[in-house]
């Protein structure tokens, strides 16, 4: 290995990790947390695997409960055939990690070593087994469950951070109005000046609570920009002056199609080819606002890249949901660095179970690491001189900076 490469790598297993999107929730959030080995196994990545090996129909698999639907996608993934797909692969490192063999361990070994009910100083372990130095939550403030933990204001600790979800807000307004109006907010769906102001109101006393660090919505592959909808007014005359206002971004995460199979239940959404032309209509007729975006196909990634060429308001991050292959990662961040150069958010986990960060940041350091050595590499074999102050600054910046920077902080 030469100089260089080895500096690259030293330099991204060290780098210590802003994950800006992920499903994770404190320990006080306890209703909401998950962690544990029954829960690493019942994700809905290795649902939908397991169910394409074993015999059970999808009803008898929801019929049983979680340490049962565990111990059965074990025997599917891990005894019938190889685990070499992304989500299995990530099962074994995380054992590995707690320093189990899990082909002779097996699945009891992994729930001895794993907390299903976590201390404050358990999940400050795992972040530190990651190398993660902070998370930033999905919180949506329409949930039941984790409004009420809101509302109690319990501690979260330093290392997590809110952001506000605005799924229900935008995608169901009718659903919301009697909502809102049952909270005190004077709502309508005609959504007059006067209504428009309470929504307002209402994300502003969010922020309050929350203290989030961007606002974020998962759109569908349909999405579009500007549109005669309750969405299009919301987005333009609510949500984006609230955060011009307030100096937040807002995510965007484009291209899910849920439940396309409605049997898989949580496992069942899919992806769609979506238009970037929304994008470029937000980023110039909003330049005062910044977007953070990503999209869940591949085929759109190109275009995200040129556009963040052309509009500094925007900031492509990630490689989300099906993107997140060793395959997909390299190809992406490659196509990046190569059009926008270490201006973009490398990656995020999406983390929905608290030792996920394990696997996910271990595979994601591997594959990007690899392409910033061969980038630095080509760029040593030019005649640039490439330092080591330089690759730090840049790594740093791709795992860390460039979010805190776009967040104004």
């Amino acid at each position: 290995m030469t100089d260089v490469r080895r500096l690259v790598h030293e330099a991204v297993q060290s780098v210590r990790i802003t994950d800006m999107h992920t499903h994770l929730f404190p320990p006080s959030f306890s209703a909401l947390q998950k962690s544990g080995a029954d829960n690493v196994m019942t994700y809905h990545y290795l649902i939908a695997e397991a169910l394409r090996v074993g015999d059970l129909s999808y009803e008898q698999f929801w019929a049983m409960d979680t340490a049962a639907q565990a111990d059965w996608i074990w025997t599917q993934l891990f005894e019938k055939v190889t685990p070499v797909s992304e989500a299995a692969l990530g099962v074994v490192q995380i054992a590995r990690a707690f320093d189990l063999d899990p082909r002779t361990d097996k699945l009891a070994a992994l729930r001895e070593a794993l907390d299903a009910a976590p201390t404050e100083t358990y999940v400050n372990r795992i972040l530190d087994m990651a190398g993660v130095e902070s998370v930033v939550m999905t919180n949506d403030p329409f949930d039941e469950i984790e409004r009420r933990y809101w509302e109690k204001q319990l501690p979260r600790g330093p290392r997590f951070h809110a952001a506000l979800r605005l799924d229900v807000l935008l995608n169901d307004w009718a659903g919301v109005v009697p909502r809102l109006k049952s909270q005190g907010y004077d709502v309508g769906e005609e959504m007059t000046e006067v209504h428009l102001a309470e929504v307002r109101r209402f994300l502003k006393d969010w922020v309050g609570i929350m203290e989030p660090l961007y606002f974020a919505f998962s759109a569908p592959d349909t999405f579009a920009f500007p549109e005669q909808t309750p969405r299009g007014k919301l987005i333009a005359e609510a949500i984006l002056p609230v955060c011009r206002e307030l100096k937040l971004p807002l995510a965007l995460m484009i291209g899910v199609r849920r439940q396309v199979n409605p049997a898989l239940q949580s496992a069942g959404d899919s992806t769609g080819k979506a238009s970037i032309v929304p994008i470029e209509n937000l980023a110039r007729q909003f330049p005062d606002n910044k977007f953070f975006v990503t999209f869940l196909s591949r085929e759109d990634q190109h275009e995200l890249a040129v556009t963040a060429r052309k509009f500094g308001n925007v900031m492509p991050f990630g490689c989300w949901w099906f993107l997140n292959t060793e395959t997909l990662v390299a190809e992406i961040t490659r196509m990046r660095l190569e059009l926008i150069g270490p201006t973009f958010v490398a990656q995020h986990s999406d983390a929905r179970v608290l030792e996920h960060v394990i696997y996910k940041w271990q595979r994601a350091r591997h594959v990007i690491g690899n392409v910033l050595a061969d980038k630095y590499q080509s760029l040593a074999d030019t005649g640039w001189t490439v330092r080591e102050d330089d690759i730090a600054r840049d790594v740093d910046a791709l795992f860390n900076r460039n979010f805190w920077t776009f967040v104004h902080r």
